[in-house]
């Protein structure tokens, strides 16, 4: 019995991760792939160049840059291969650069390592192990569990990521040495490397609102602007400043191909903070995964996802690349630029390796003072402005949970899973009457048609076409973290329908990754064509989401009842 449910568990398991499914998508949509997947690589160019030089700048000056590319290649090519979001683009991202940054320093301090190679290699080797064991979560089905993260911790995190990365870029932004205090050196603030940081930056921040008044500019990056310019203003002011190619490499050339055994006698050392790696690409693939699913209304499979990630960080760990996850920015790019499947994501990483090849020595005369300003932009983007524009208005808990998770994710940045972790149990602990109502009363949420309810739409209303299909969207107990996932997973396998009625009225409570949750269904189904109506709120229920912007997110619209009725 027990060997039967172990081959009936492998067998799906494979079938889960089987490539197969996303090979026989590669040919409907080659036209819209093949540009997004060159569009997207022209983003990806200047992000992958700066988390490189996030991650390995500080430890192996000069190497990070090309890492960085390397890892975009093959996130691209592979994770788009085996990865389980068909618009998902995978490569450096800058939580999992920072990540490597701080674990490869303690590691460097606590073995007393200070040769490049032994870094390199231990580095790699980590990399490499962390793509091993998101091969085996994905085996194991356990990655789909980070759906249930608060998203207070989500957002504590990201803004603390991005408080990390404004802070790790200043010095290289006034072209200062990487071990100088700026607050205690600002007076050997290099002019040359403001010329180009601070020109770098205000194209930035100029861009979108140029976007907006000049069409033809719409579909060009601003940090590829930003790259463009920042090294012009360096070459023909010819301008003495610190290089990509600096002291750690001669020549770009010299570097682009290397290949990395895993070292088997740092097992045990480095085992640990593999762990820490594959969890927090666990995390910032997913979250990314879930924005995708909302803008496309799709819904990714997480397992092959985790298993696509793995592929790509052992093939990053074996070719020298940064360690890789699902990127946000990149991937709402491929969807926007007409992506549908992951041809776009293999276009993009084989389009940056003929960039590599071709403009391998080009890219070692990038000034340091141009990567930081892009990163710098890259911070203040990746903050979670969501959360911070109702800060004010979070209920206790929420606003404990966020400040806690900001508070560890900022200071320890090396440990950035040890601050994801406090953050869900922290969050656990506060639900935990939630938790038990759920398991005590089996509460169900379900979704039935609208003449199984007691609703009814009111005869000869205008807004109402004559033949319309509705559905009704029962909820029912506490809408938090723990509860939010199976009611996504019941609308998105729901029949097709023109009008759906969400009835609260057996909601007995609701945090912010509820209303959230319940933001997001609606909003994705209002792209759709899909009139919502918000049905019998209770007042407690409607004060908290008052104060979230619920109203205001979804249209007052959402809450006329004059079309239905109560059986």
């Amino acid at each position: 019995m027990i060997m039967n449910r172990l081959i009936t568990f492998i067998k799906t398991s494979l079938q889960e991760i089987n490539p197969w499914k996303n090979i026989k998508m590669l040919h409907t949509n080659v036209r819209g792939d093949i540009l997004a997947g060159i569009t997207v690589a022209i983003i990806a160019l200047p992000m992958a160049l700066a988390f490189g030089d996030l991650a390995f700048g500080n430890l192996v000056p000069g190497v990070g840059p090309i890492a960085g590319i390397w890892g975009a290649i093959v996130g691209g090519i592979i994770g788009g291969l085996f990865g389980g979001c068909m618009v998902g683009v995978s490569g450096p991202t800058s939580p999992k650069a920072i990540q490597i940054a701080g674990v490869m320093l303690i590691f460097t301090q606590m073995s007393n390592i200070t040769n490049k190679e032994e870094i390199l290699g231990a580095a790699f080797t980590m990399i490499f192990l962390s793509g091993l064991i998101l091969v085996i979560i994905s085996m194991l089905k356990i990655s789909r569990f980070i759906h249930y993260t608060p998203y207070p911790v989500i957002g504590g995190f990201m803004c603390g990521i991005g408080v990390i990365v404004i802070f790790t870029q200043i010095n290289a932004f006034l072209g200062l040495n990487s071990q100088e205090n700026f607050k205690e050196h600002l007076y050997n603030t290099d002019i040359n490397a403001l010329y180009v940081s601070v020109s770098s930056l205000l194209i930035l921040f100029l861009w979108e609102p140029l976007k907006s008044k000049v069409e033809l500019l719409s579909k060009i990056p601003a940090p590829l602007i930003a790259l463009i310019i920042g090294s012009s203003i360096a070459h023909f002011m010819n301008l003495d400043i610190a290089r990509i190619s600096g002291e750690g490499m001669n020549n770009a050339e010299q570097n682009i191909f290397n290949f990395y055994m895993p070292n088997l006698n740092q097992l045990f050392d480095l085992i640990g903070p593999a762990f820490s790696l594959a969890a927090l690409a666990v995390l910032d693939s997913l979250l990314s995964c879930k924005v995708a699913d909302n803008i496309t209304g799709t819904r990714h499979s997480s397992d092959r996802e985790t298993f696509g990630q793995g592929m790509a960080n052992m093939a990053a760990g074996l070719l020298g690349g940064v360690t890789t996850a699902t990127a946000t920015m990149r991937t709402v790019g491929n969807i926007k630029f007409g992506a549908k499947t992951p041809l776009a994501s293999i276009v993009h990483g084989l389009t940056l390796l003929a960039i590599l090849l071709g403009l391998g020595p080009l890219i070692g005369q990038i000034p340091m003072a141009c990567l930081a300003a892009i990163l710098i932009k890259v911070g203040i983007d990746i903050m979670d402005y969501r959360i911070i524009s109702i800060l004010k208005n979070l209920p206790i808990a929420d606003l404990l949970i966020f400040i806690v998770v900001l508070f560890f994710t900022a200071y320890f940045p090396s440990k950035l899973t040890m601050a994801v972790g406090i953050g869900i149990l922290l969050a656990i602990s506060i639900s935990l009457k939630q938790i038990m109502l759920i398991w005590k009363t089996k509460y169900i949420n379900r979704i039935i048609p609208l003449e199984k309810s007691n609703f009814k739409l009111k005869k000869h209303n205008e807004k109402i076409p004559t033949k319309v299909s509705a559905n009704v969207l029962e909820l029912n107990g506490p809408l938090f973290f723990g509860s939010i996932e199976s009611i996504l997973d019941i609308y998105a396998n729901s029949t097709k329908h023109d009008i759906l009625i969400i009835n609260m009225n057996n909601v007995t409570m609701i945090d912010l990754s509820g209303s959230y949750a319940l933001e997001d269904l609606i909003k994705g189904a209002q792209a759709k064509g899909i009139k919502i109506l918000v049905s019998n709120i209770k007042p407690n229920i409607k004060k908290v989401l008052e104060k979230l912007n619920f109203s205001k997110n979804i249209g007052e619209d959402c809450y006329n009842e004059s079309i239905i009725s109560t059986l």
